[in-house]
């Protein structure tokens, strides 16, 4: 039940004002026990989902938490799963889930939920390594869950920069409304990129990489030093580099979509 069904309860007099506030209000968030508090407003809120980290989180509170988000909202994102937790959500939740090719990400659905809707943003995700992709992916499928269009173009590093030249077309001619760069080591591809192309791009820094500046410091250093304007995630956040950029991509489609009424008008 959403809002404006309970609103119309209350305007037919078929609920009092109390039991209206109160149905509204338990809408906010639904409490797993006493294990979680499972945010059921957060995509209708802020337009970005719900998602489940599943690190740290014992297989049984895992899959709990996953079938409330599903109970409330039919859909869930969950992220940093670990080879030992994958087969566990895949027998709680068999021929229901959809997972990333480095099945470190997955999405969980209902049976007969419907797909995320589409909304005309586009969201190019690009890795400097093979080794980056596994985060690259998470942020690829938070910007699907939002309803994007993605376009992926893997290990394009710098220290072979003539692979990055030859995917430059493919990337201007899709016209994506924003970049996620996905780098480890010295983390230099974003801002080569973005000095390439009008269009934001958000660095993700990888804990790729060893030596002085390993587990992605690096990388995040020299993408916050950047001389190219471009905004930068936390160290292996996927899921905020996805959901940012997919927030730019949606508001740019919403403009398109009015700006081609106004031109019918």
């Amino acid at each position: 039940m959403d809002v404006q069904k309970i609103l119309e309860q209350y305007r037919r007099g078929e609920i009092d004002l109390q039991t209206a506030e109160e149905t509204i209000r338990s809408m906010g968030f639904l409490s797993v026990s006493d294990i979680a508090k499972v945010d059921t407003f957060r995509c209708r809120r802020t337009g970005v989902p719900e998602a489940v980290l599943a690190e740290g989180k014992s297989d049984e509170d895992l899959v709990k938490i996953v079938r409330a988000n599903i109970d409330a909202v039919g859909r869930v994102l969950v992220t940093r799963v670990s080879p030992v937790q994958m087969p566990v959500l895949e027998a709680a939740f068999s021929g229901q889930i959809q997972k990333s090719r480095s099945q470190t990400i997955c999405t969980v659905y209902a049976e007969k939920h419907a797909a995320p809707i589409k909304t005309g943003g586009i969201v190019a995700v690009i890795s400097a390594g093979t080794a980056d992709i596994k985060i690259a992916e998470e942020a690829k499928m938070t910007a699907e869950e939002m309803g994007c269009e993605t376009i992926e173009i893997y290990d394009v590093g710098v220290a072979g920069y003539h692979r990055l030249i030859l995917e430059m077309e493919k990337l201007k001619n899709t016209e994506p409304d924003a970049v996620v760069v996905a780098a480890g080591r010295e983390g230099t591809l974003p801002t080569v990129v973005a000095g390439m192309i009008d269009v934001p791009v958000i660095g993700l820094p990888i804990s790729t990489g060893y030596g002085a500046g390993a587990k992605g410091e690096a990388a995040l250093l020299s993408m916050l030093q950047s001389c190219s304007v471009i905004s930068v995630v936390n160290i292996d956040a996927g899921f905020v580099a996805g959901a940012y950029a997919a927030r730019i991509a949606n508001r740019a489609a919403a403009a398109r979509r009015k700006g081609k009424g106004e031109e019918k008008q």
